[in-house]
């Protein structure tokens, strides 16, 4: 069984959670026995692994084919391209608050590219550029990656293909018009969980176009699917429930790391962005630093609200208590895990969260939303409302005030993520592409 997957980050290229699930999740795949060819944006010119088969799309030649032309491969029917359409210079994030890249802008999906576009593309055996960025071309590369996917799924052979994430669903409806091979999309995140009620149309219509065009739909929580029937539309029976895992092995790292102080360190790292709640840690923070002492705070990581979670900060006269790292990467983050004496993941809404299950593997208590996916596999959490401030003040004090406490929580929670694990979920998503694919072979 061999799977074209399409992705937007790879390790060592990552922003945010989706870059290190689609390593654990191909890695899960090729210890079951399925053969993956990974397709991001750009590799940079580096080999990324020994072991799995990745490579960027502005390393693979375009075939020149028409708008609204039909295609024919061996054994297969016709097929009719129709192309969609996109603003291409729109300044857009996956990873930032949407409400602030609000615009006027709506697409229709059906509407071909105009003759100048198709000539800026599509000469045969051209390579097109890739940042693999987010920012103000975002949409031109996700327009571009499209073109990319065509050229493989009208060349090259696999059983079925797997998209990550909204930037990737065009592309993979695209291999799926010319090579008539099945499409699973991977939901990651939803504009929803990004924005609220204040969704990006243009991201929104994406998303709920890959999700219509798709044979099945993988979720990484039940509370992502609710979102998805709920605010796209969809079938349930369409959606299938995937947990994302965590890499067990990073553990060992926190044995080499010594802290040198006796303060207690209480660690919030994600994006600062609207979805992760950043603002309630900040206040909470407040509150137990007018009881507490002997206490840091650590924001660790980048984003669009970090500049306003500065101010407010200053604006409370904790800055001797309460420090922001800026974004943090490999060692950066085991070493951040290993000093700190508990996490905290205050989302507003959190598909997964794989953070709260890192902490553990270093023997950190975790406090975490219950507006996550997380808390579904997690039942010896502690689990708040994000909202509920003054609650997450007076757990956090409980917590550091007491070593029994937050050992019980510790092994109770280890004991509840023992058999989570990528294997599994590669395991799991293979039964998926048996059953989409009505064989048994492997």
């Amino acid at each position: 069984m061999k799977i074209l997957m399409l992705g937007w980050e790879f390790p060592p290229f990552i922003s945010g959670g989706l870059g290190n699930a689609c390593y654990g999740i191909t890695t899960g795949l090729i210890k079951n026995g399925v053969q993956v060819l990974f397709v991001i944006p750009t590799r940079r010119g580096q080999q990324i692994s020994q072991d799995i088969q990745v490579y960027g799309a502005d390393e693979i030649p375009l075939l020149n084919p028409r708008v609204k032309t039909t295609f024919r491969r061996k054994g297969d029917a016709k097929r009719t391209l129709e192309w969609l359409e996109y603003s291409p210079e729109l300044e857009i994030s996956p990873y930032y608050t949407s409400p602030e890249l609000m615009h006027s802008h709506q697409i229709d999906l059906t509407v071909p590219l105009s003759k100048t576009a198709r000539n800026k593309y599509l000469a045969e055996g051209a390579l097109l550029e890739f940042t693999g960025n987010y920012g103000k071309n975002l949409l031109s590369e996700v327009r571009k990656f499209e073109l990319v996917a065509q050229s493989i799924g009208l060349l090259e052979k696999f059983d079925l293909i797997h998209a990550h994430d909204w930037f990737t669903y065009p592309a993979g409806v695209r291999a799926r018009q010319v090579s008539g091979k099945p499409l699973i999309v991977h939901v990651h995140a939803t504009e929803f969980d990004r924005s609220g009620e204040n969704m990006n149309r243009e991201v929104y219509n994406i998303e709920k176009y890959g999700m219509e065009q798709a044979d099945k739909i993988i979720a990484v929580s039940f509370y992502t699917r609710n979102i998805i029937t709920k605010y796209y539309g969809i079938d349930p029976a369409k959606i299938e429930v995937v947990h994302n895992a965590v890499n067990k092995d990073r553990q060992l790292e926190r044995y080499s790391i010594k802290k040198n102080f006796d303060e207690k360190i209480v660690l919030f790292l994600g994006r600062v962005t609207m979805q992760k709640g950043p603002e309630y840690f900040l206040e909470a923070a407040n509150i137990v630093l007018k009881k507490m002492d002997n206490v840091r705070f650590v924001m660790a990581g980048s984003g669009d609200m970090l500049p306003r979670m500065i101010v407010r900060m200053a604006q409370l006269r904790i800055a001797d208590k309460f420090h922001f790292t800026g974004f943090l990467r490999g060692i950066q983050v085991e070493k951040m895990y290993a000093l700190s004496d508990l996490y905290v993941m205050p989302s507003v809404s959190e598909p997964f969260g794989l953070t709260p299950f890192e902490a553990l593997l270093y023997d950190v208590p975790i406090i975490i939303s219950r507006q996550s996916g997380a808390a579904e596999l997690l039942k010896n959490a502690i689990k708040l409302d994000f909202w509920d401030v003054d609650k997450l003040a007076a757990t956090i004090s409980n917590i550091i005030q007491s070593k029994e406490m937050a050992n019980d929580i510790v092994e109770r929670c280890q004991e509840e993520i023992k058999d989570i694990g990528w294997y599994n979920a590669g395991r799991r998503i293979k039964d998926i592409y048996q059953k989409l694919l009505k064989t048994d072979k492997v």
